[in-house]
């Protein structure tokens, strides 16, 4: 089978691009494929500026933690609503203070978020393989560990 040079289609919004494997997608579609990856950041985004305006430090605004209420023990969870606010009015080192693992994990959900919007533009399956099993069990691990350690006296500098 040869592979022929033909004029793009066309089409009422302009003319079809071609994908790198060479096949031919309406740009109507890449604005579908978009719509999960899209209304994430625009909900992420949303709650980020949400949380930036209504101060988690002030008691009554957001529920407290129901494993700190339970058991007095912060979960790995517990001042990241507080560390976002921070991070979101340009307080850094306050963010550092409050979740550090918190702060760790922006980049990785940018890089799995930034692969499935690359995957949706591509028009490519999303692997449901997220990563290597001894990488997702070395996070497991990490998050874990970090919730033994800030709860201890020696690690009281990681507690909220």
């Amino acid at each position: 089978m040869t592979h022929e040079s033909r004029p793009a289609p066309q089409l009422r919004g302009g003319p079809v691009p071609e994908a790198p494997d060479g096949v031919r997608r309406p740009v109507a579609g890449l604005a579908v494929r978009l719509l999960r990856p899209g209304g994430v950041l625009l909900l992420s985004v949303a709650a980020v500026c949400y949380v930036a305006v209504v101060d988690p430090n002030e008691s009554g605004h957001y529920p407290t933690c129901p494993f700190l209420a339970l058991t007095g023990f912060q979960c790995p969870g517990c001042g990241s609503m507080r560390t976002v606010h921070a991070l979101a009015n340009g307080h850094v080192q306050e963010a550092f203070g409050l979740n550090v693992l918190t702060i760790a994990m922006l980049p990785v959900l940018t890089f799995f978020w930034l692969r499935w919007a690359r995957a949706s533009v591509l028009d490519e399956p999303v692997r449901t393989k997220v990563a290597h099993p001894a990488l997702i069990w070395a996070l497991f691990a990490v998050v874990l560990l970090f919730w033994l350690v800030r709860n201890l006296p020696v690690g009281s500098f990681l507690a909220a």
